[in-house]
């Protein structure tokens, strides 16, 4: 009989699934999985199995039995209802900094969303804050959260995205309501060639005596001017041109344990699809 696999291994597991481990894979560096196959399944060295079956391996146990961000995040990435918000020209990032906050994943087509997920391991410390932040500058928000943490999360004045784990689906609970943008919260987020765009776009020109000195006050007056509506548009316009991942990646049906981290690492489909490949080595190569 197996013995059960405790905590300590699930999270030694956890650490492979890293950005940093998939720039070294990227690079052929597989050293850090064969300290963790030396260490937790020695049964493995010997035979023709690759890093990349072993990564699988881990990777499924984690999704039975440790459901950290990383799994949530990827698996969600993997579902038809992310697919749903994927369909239409869209652009999307991994940790999207507002304030002093950081939205899990963002996207922005004909509307901006924010998605915040909370685990089972997670706790609502800040998240207030959070979604306050989030709401100045999207026009969605969404929690993702445990079915069974649902009346935990239930209160938040937000769309609510809920995992049924049994299923391994997840389903829309609640849509979002809709959100007014902030203008000065737009301002702390736009880039200075980003903001300075804006201005030129809307106003057909900069203001008279601009420097680096007084911009971002002479700019940030003038975008206040902006109605919303057309603000929002520039401001989902802005985003969609940022260094964002592509939806070529993010549409990919292949290697699903690996999105994640082709979507944090802006990974084009050549480059994850290297990546895989050396993954593929056998375990007893060197």
């Amino acid at each position: 009989m197996k013995s059960a696999i405790n905590i300590d291994q699930l999270r030694d597991y956890s650490s492979l699934f890293s950005t940093k481990n998939a720039v070294q894979w990227l690079n052929g560096d597989l050293s850090f999985i064969k300290i963790k196959i030396a260490r937790h399944n020695k049964s493995w060295i010997g035979t023709n199995k690759s890093y990349f079956d072993y990564l699988k391996h881990t990777y499924k146990t984690l999704e039975k039995h440790y459901q950290n961000e990383y799994i949530f995040k990827n698996t969600f990435l993997n579902s038809t209802l992310a697919a749903d918000f994927l369909k239409t020209d869209v652009r999307s990032f991994n940790e999207f900094r507002v304030g002093d906050s950081v939205a899990d994943l963002a996207m922005f087509n004909g509307k901006s969303i924010a998605f915040e997920i909370k685990t089972g391991m997670d706790s609502c410390k800040r998240l207030d804050t959070q979604i306050q932040s989030y709401k100045e500058i999207f026009n969605e928000v969404y929690l993702i959260i445990p079915a069974s943490k649902l009346s935990v999360y239930r209160h938040y004045k937000v769309g609510i995205i809920v995992f049924e784990p049994d299923k391994k689906k997840f389903r829309r609970e609640r849509t979002s309501p809709a959100h007014t943008i902030n203008p000065n919260a737009i301002m702390n987020v736009l880039h200075t060639s980003e903001y300075k765009n804006i201005v030129t776009q809307h106003y057909h020109t900069l203001p008279k005596g601009i420097n680096s000195f007084n911009q971002f006050k002479l700019c940030s007056k003038l975008i206040k001017a902006i109605p919303n509506q057309k603000l929002n548009k520039y401001f989902i316009s802005c985003m969609k041109e940022r260094n964002a991942i592509t939806d070529d990646l993010l549409s990919f049906k292949h290697f699903k344990e690996f999105k994640q981290l082709g979507n944090a690492l802006k990974m084009t489909k050549a480059r994850y699809q290297d990546m895989i490949e050396k993954l593929k080595y056998s375990v007893n190569q060197n």
